[in-house]
């Protein structure tokens, strides 16, 4: 009869156990999820941000020495990611396949000018930024014009901080439910065993030495539970890659990594306050009212 009780016991604890780790790996699978949407728009913000060109068109009387010392010095610029010199002749060759015919024997001369295009770090493609890299621009002598499409700077940056602040107060959100739903799983886990808690007081026992056990069992939990999220995390990413390649583009090995640390942590940080917060509950909770609560 003992035996079978025991067993019973056994598997009791075994549930809630497994019940606590699956609670605690959909959470922060949710997370997650959020998490590596997140990466993968802040790299396509970087991405089209540092699709925004500038075209530097030069004075046709300029030197070719000249304009090798104007491109090294913008190179040199801060914010310049990288810059490409275009000559009139591939300027007027571009155009005639965008035009589908030769307007140089219509005109009898290539009215082009030379420029360099020059693509920005994502950081600096903003209005402000992109004010400042023109004024220094027109302090060189041989440029005659400066372009970009200033209203698609704008835009890029209305949208870019519109969509950060919404994924910023929903993240907060999500990871407020987050921290409740585990939290309630510990505390319900911790709840089955209030009885041993105050037994254990009972007997001489301190805080610390009853705190400890259940303390390490939750952190251990919240480790599973967040190794777990990793590997399904790291599965759901791989399918959206082979689903969508051009997902590729956008993989950064770096924050990946920073997620996924920052998941482990997350997990063991809910698991150990919850823990915690539940244990000294019922250490501080008189035996009477172990029935209430």
């Amino acid at each position: 009869m003992a035996r079978q009780e025991d067993k019973i016991i056994g598997r009791r604890l075994k549930s809630s156990y497994i019940s606590t780790v699956v609670s605690i790996t959909l959470v922060l699978f949710v997370l997650g999820l959020l998490g590596l949407i997140i990466l993968h728009a802040q790299k396509l913000s970087e991405h089209v941000r540092e699709s925004i060109a500038v075209s530097v068109f030069i004075d046709n009387e300029a030197s070719q020495s000249d304009i090798e010392t104007l491109q090294e010095s913008i190179n040199n610029m801060s914010g310049v990611n990288e810059s490409r010199y275009i000559s009139r002749d591939e300027a007027a060759e571009d155009l005639m396949q965008e035009l589908g015919e030769d307007f140089i024997d219509f005109l009898g001369y290539n009215p082009l000018s030379a420029s360099i295009m020059i693509r920005l770090q994502a950081s600096y493609a903003n209005p402000d930024s992109m004010m400042i890299i023109e004024e220094k621009l027109g302090g060189f002598g041989m440029i005659t014009d400066i372009d970009y499409q200033q209203s698609l700077v704008h835009l890029v940056h209305e949208n870019v901080r519109r969509i950060g602040v919404g994924l910023l107060a929903f993240s907060v959100l999500l990871l407020i439910i987050a921290f409740a739903l585990i939290n309630n799983t510990i505390r319900l886990s911790v709840f089955s065993k209030r009885f041993l808690i105050k037994s254990m007081q009972l007997v001489g026992a301190t805080q610390g030495f009853i705190r400890r056990p259940f303390i390490l069992r939750g952190m251990i939990q919240g480790v599973i539970g967040a190794l777990i999220t990793i590997l399904l995390l790291s599965l759901s990413l791989y399918a959206g890659q082979r689903q969508i390649p051009e997902l590729t583009m956008f993989y950064d090995t770096n924050r990946l990594l920073i997620l996924f640390a920052g998941v482990l942590m997350l997990g063991v940080l809910i698991s150990w306050i919850s823990t915690y917060f539940a244990v000294r509950k019922y250490l501080k909770i008189k035996t009477d009212f172990l029935y209430y609560y």
